[in-house]
C-alpha cells in the first residue's frame, strides 16, 4: 500500500482537539485534503494515527497526551518506546484511556487499524 496516496502526513504539526488544546505530536497520519490542511488545523474525526516518539518524555506522553487523545476521541496512538526499544500501541478510546493496549516488540509487526494495509515491522520504526 501506498501511503502517500491515502493520508497526509504532518510531522510535528499541531492537531486541533478542542477550544483549549493543540498538541504537536511527532507524526500525525490525517484523511487526505485537496488544501493539505493550510485553511483548518486537522480535527480528531481527520486522524487515522497519532505517533508520538519518546523517552525521556515516555511518562509524560503515558499520563497526559494519551489520556488526552482518548478524551478527544483519537481512534489509535502509537508511543514510540526509544528506551525499552518496544512500540505501545492504543486503541479504541473510551473516557480518557484506551480500551486495547498493546506492546510490540522488535521482529513483530504492526498495522494501522483504519489502514489495514499498512503493515510495519517494529524494526523499521525504531531503526537499527
Amino acid at each position: 500500500m501506498r501511503l502517500a496516496q491515502t493520508v497526509t502526513v504532518g510531522i510535528q504539526d499541531p492537531v486541533r482537539l478542542n477550544n483549549t488544546s493543540e498538541p504537536q505530536p511527532d507524526i500525525s497520519l490525517l484523511q487526505r485534503r485537496p488544501d493539505f490542511y493550510r485553511t483548518q488545523q486537522p480535527q480528531p474525526e481527520n486522524v487515522f494515527l497519532l505517533i508520538e516518539a519518546s523517552d525521556t518524555t515516555i511518562k509524560y506522553d503515558r499520563e497526559v497526551k494519551v489520556p488526552l487523545y482518548a478524551e478527544n476521541n483519537i481512534v489509535e496512538v502509537w508511543l514510540v518506546n526509544l528506551t525499552e526499544e518496544c512500540l505501545e500501541v492504543y486503541r479504541q478510546p473510551t473516557g480518557n484511556s484506551y480500551e486495547i493496549v498493546q506492546t510490540f516488540q522488535r521482529g513483530e509487526t504492526v498495522t494501522i487499524q483504519a489502514l489495514p494495509d499498512a503493515t510495519f515491522t517494529v524494526d523499521e520504526i525504531l531503526g537499527d
